[in-house]
């Protein structure tokens, strides 16, 4: 039973979140209005994954619909009703279109070693993406050589994903943000066909595009220490972004330590680990693992299989919580996590921690968080990067119920 304290203090948070999403649409100034609550019915049961309707009944809409006359609404992958607003208009939020990059030298002026960034690679061509930009804008539609890319972040639910924004038989997709939720998790749109689709997952859920997913592409949670090391020819966004913000405080003050349900989550919650625990999620073929912070900050490395396929995962301190202080440069350290294949020239390797990197057994070489081989006879050789996310755990299993989690 919560104490008059604790409940007084999920108050607190909830009201700071709330200003904290009205301050990011209003860009600094804290807007009068309220968000929009949440229904009183109950949700309706979850479509069974993978179904698509088609032609589905759009005699009853929901009141949200009304600004969405370009959306096809008689298709769909869920129930409209598990959509909720989250108080931003369509892209009140803005996303960063036109990215502006700038070299470490000058990304050093801006933001601290232990500040985390989205690590993305593509085409030969390495940048970061600094989450204390990222919070404020939660999309950036960017090129990496020939291959369109969104990088995105949803702060409710701490998932940094990217995706090729190319999709067979139409022209580039360019994402923004919808307003909309679903399981606290960021509803992105799409210009071209108004269809909305899932931050998490990459799937267009409503709309001409329902049923389509996303390529996505590696995007590991990294310092900006780790980063440089990694990539010192690598460029990092710059915080002219033509928009006004506040870039290196958190508006999102305090959100990660609530212990209890997330903000504005109708779903059950798994009750394996406490909801706003990290986790390492991976997918790989018809198997899916989470593999929680905590446990890997006593197990550095981890060798693992997951559908099949050999995985390494890598933890290491060093980088701070964007959710966590005002300030993100002196938030609380959470450290940082990257799954790999171990195989390198068709010989499986076996992994140790070896201080501040990693050691493969077979060889001496040493190894980097970003799966470098940095000193040895291996040195120059990089892991292959699997997809992973580091997420919170209720978003994780509210999107694939069936996980397991690893345990030692």
């Amino acid at each position: 039973m919560q104490t008059g304290k604790e409940v007084k203090r999920r108050a607190l948070l909830l009201v700071g979140i709330i200003s904290a999403i009205l301050l990011v649409i209003a860009g600094g100034t804290v807007l009068s209005e309220s968000i929009p609550g949440r229904s009183s019915d109950p949700m309706p049961t979850p479509l069974p994954a993978g179904t698509l309707l088609e032609d589905a009944d759009t005699s009853n809409m929901p009141s949200w619909t009304r600004s969405w006359s370009n959306t096809d609404f008689s298709r769909r992958t869920v129930n409209l009703e598990e959509l909720i607003s989250g108080g931003v208009p369509r892209d009140g939020i803005p996303p960063i279109d036109y990215p502006a990059y700038v070299d470490i030298h000058q990304g050093d002026t801006w933001y601290e070693p232990q500040e985390p960034v989205i690590q993305v690679s593509v085409d030969n061509v390495t940048r970061a993406y600094p989450l204390q930009v990222m919070t404020w804008h939660e999309i950036v539609n960017t090129e990496f050589g020939d291959t369109s890319v969104a990088v995105t972040f949803c702060p409710l639910c701490n998932s940094a994903v990217a995706f090729d924004r190319d999709v067979d038989g139409l022209e580039t997709l360019r994402l923004g943000v919808s307003g909309m939720l679903r399981n606290s998790d960021l509803v992105m749109w799409d210009n071209q066909t108004e269809s909305l689709w899932q931050q998490i997952t990459g799937e267009a859920i409503v709309g001409e595009m329902a049923g389509e997913m996303l390529e996505m592409l590696p995007a590991p949670i990294v310092s900006w220490e780790a980063f440089k090391d990694a990539h010192p020819e690598g460029l990092v966004l710059s915080q002219d972004t033509g928009f006004n913000r506040n870039y290196g405080t958190n508006p999102y003050h305090g959100y990660d330590r609530i212990d209890q349900s997330p903000f504005l989550f109708d779903g059950e919650t798994d009750d394996r680990q406490s909801p706003m625990i990290r986790v390492l999620g991976v997918e790989r073929g018809d198997e899916v693992r989470a593999y929680p912070f905590p446990e890997l900050e006593d197990n550095p490395v981890i060798h693992d299989t997951v559908g099949g396929d050999p995985i390494v995962v890598f933890w290491q301190p060093g980088a701070t919580s964007a959710l966590d202080q005002i300030e993100i440069a002196v938030s609380r350290d959470v450290g940082m996590a990257a799954a790999f294949n171990p195989t390198v020239e068709g010989e499986e390797f076996t992994f140790v921690e070896d201080g501040d990197v990693f050691k493969d057994e077979e060889t001496g070489s040493q190894w980097n968080i970003s799966g470098q081989a940095v000193a040895g006879p291996l040195e120059g050789e990089q892991l292959e990067e699997y997809v992973s996310g580091a997420h919170f755990w209720f978003a994780w299993a509210a999107f694939q119920p069936e996980t397991t989690v690893w345990e030692p």
